[in-house]
């Protein structure tokens, strides 16, 4: 998103048996997905044999369906300069930055803490950060 220089999403299509089965208000807790002004969002059953059948048997269909393709623009996320602070940032649940404006409508969200490594669960529990040297 950040790429394509897009603030929010308006709608996502969910396909296959992830999108059949996935439950799309947890989905945004956990931060798989962006945070929906609606919790639905459509769902795609076993698209892809439709498509193939209208592929193969309409010729028009199939120009579209090239033209599409050659628009599609792929992403090399390794090479994105933010891709590993949003990576880091998404870990945290619910996900550490967005404010789920939408979702919060809707459930009640955990309250965020940051995302410290072993060291700060070390610091909040009181002990030292550092590792302890048992005596020789």
């Amino acid at each position: 998103m950040e790429h394509l220089g897009v603030e929010r999403v308006d709608r996502i299509r969910l396909a296959g048996a992830f999108g059949s089965h996935i439950d799309v208000k947890y989905a945004m807790v956990l931060g798989m997905i962006p945070d929906l002004r609606s919790l639905s969002c459509r769902r795609g059953r076993q698209r892809r044999r439709t498509g193939a059948r209208i592929a193969l048997l309409d010729y028009s269909s199939r120009q579209t369906i090239e033209t599409l393709v050659s628009r599609v623009e792929k992403i090399e996320t390794a090479l994105e300069p933010r891709f590993q602070q949003h990576f880091v940032e998404a870990m945290a649940i619910p996900h550490k930055t967005p404010t789920n404006s939408n979702l919060i409508k809707a459930v009640t969200l955990p309250p965020r803490q940051g995302l410290g490594g072993p060291s700060a669960n070390a610091r909040r529990r009181g002990r030292s950060a550092r590792p302890v040297t048992p005596p020789a």
